[in-house]
């Protein structure tokens, strides 16, 4: 072979393998936040998302975004399965050892991704251990991540790309930030005041809060908001360590990062309802090369039963078949997309098995 067609036989070869090269994925949750708790989503508390909002200037935020159920358990297996809970088997709080329809991490793993969990292991998953290739909880000296330590998120963050990198396999990360969910910043039982040593890097008073329309002005329930939006500012303070590790890891160019809230504030007419505030969700995603930064969609209305056909739309796994809902990647791309204009909710029991379809 002449030496010009071996040199040009081996770029070929060499572009290919890096056009090739798999995208990774790092999927980042806030538990218990109203979409208008932060500042880019019209948040009438100044300074509680710096983080939060600087994300949101990098990626497509979708302004109808919504969860399809109000607490926990059931919303998160909506997201990763694709499938409405009458669907799924999750209606509750409770494990289903038999799932019908295969979960993100299935996808994932038959995709030959490493695939990792920190945060809210037994709710994202049908049941409990699922097969997740590693459990973040469990720091590097054995000990047990606290849930409410921004650090120690940095820390699973970096245990997880790490280990993909030692398998030889992109990674699958999902890291499921304990804040603002109860216990609220510095609050006991009862509403209590207590000592609290995971300090948020900003702590709000009662008499900066603005209240929702949804609830009454009178000082116990401006103390209470003052301990959520200082939960979070401390769920912020956690991204910024995972974020901070991203970029430390060398990957953030070639990582979609998609990040969004399991359902609204946990207080009245949020929570554990279908009102708006119950199911309004943060949604923003950052793929690089095709979202354009600071772009946002007010015009389409997106429901959290479509990530999992758009995860494997972006990534290229084999989308299970039977799933509710369907990809909006083109909406990704700046694209639009008929029969985008409602959402289903659903809600069926709360975790104390309170049966209320």
């Amino acid at each position: 072979m002449k030496p010009i067609l071996l040199a040009l036989t081996c770029f070929a070869v060499f572009a290919g393998l890096t056009a090739a090269k798999p995208l990774n994925l790092l999927i980042i949750t806030v538990d218990d936040m109203s979409a208008d708790s932060m500042g880019v989503y019209g948040c009438p508390v100044p300074d509680t998302s710096p983080t939060m909002d600087k994300l949101a200037g990098e990626s497509l935020r979708f302004e109808h975004a919504h969860v399809v159920v109000g607490n926990c358990m059931p919303s998160r297996n909506v997201m990763w399965s694709g499938c409405y809970p009458h669907n799924n088997g999750v209606e509750g709080f409770y494990q289903v050892p038999e799932p019908k329809h295969p979960h993100l991490v299935d996808v994932a793993q038959k995709a030959g991704y490493f695939t990792a969990i920190r945060g809210k292991v037994s709710h994202s998953t049908p049941y409990s251990p699922y097969h997740w290739d590693l459990d973040l909880d469990t720091l590097p000296d054995g000990s047990k991540a606290h849930i409410k330590d921004a650090e120690s998120y940095g820390t699973s963050t970096k245990m997880g790309i790490d280990a993909a990198s030692e398998a030889g396999k992109p990674f699958c990360v999902m890291i499921n930030i304990s804040d603002p969910h109860k216990p609220f910043y510095a609050e006991g039982k009862g509403g209590a005041t207590v000592p609290d040593k995971h300090v948020p890097s900003r702590v709000f008073t009662p008499g900066e809060m603005v209240i929702p329309g949804f609830l009454f002005d009178d000082p116990v329930v401006r103390k209470e908001l003052s301990h959520y939006y200082s939960s979070v500012r401390r769920a912020d303070d956690c991204l910024a360590r995972v974020l901070d590790v991203l970029e430390a890891s060398g990957e953030k160019d070639n990582t979609v990062v998609v990040f969004l809230s399991d359902h609204g504030m946990p207080l009245p007419f949020a929570k554990t309802q279908i009102y708006y505030h119950s199911t309004n969700t943060p949604l923003m995603v950052r793929w690089p090369g095709v979202t354009k930064a600071g772009a946002i969609d007010e015009e389409h209305m997106v429901s959290a039963v479509d990530l999992l056909p758009t995860l494997c739309d972006v990534l290229g796994f084999e989308p299970p078949a039977g799933m509710d809902g369907r990809s909006f990647a083109p909406l990704l791309k700046g694209e639009k997309q008929d029969g985008r204009d409602f959402v289903i909710k659903e809600y069926n029991e709360n975790a104390g098995r309170s049966r209320d379809p």
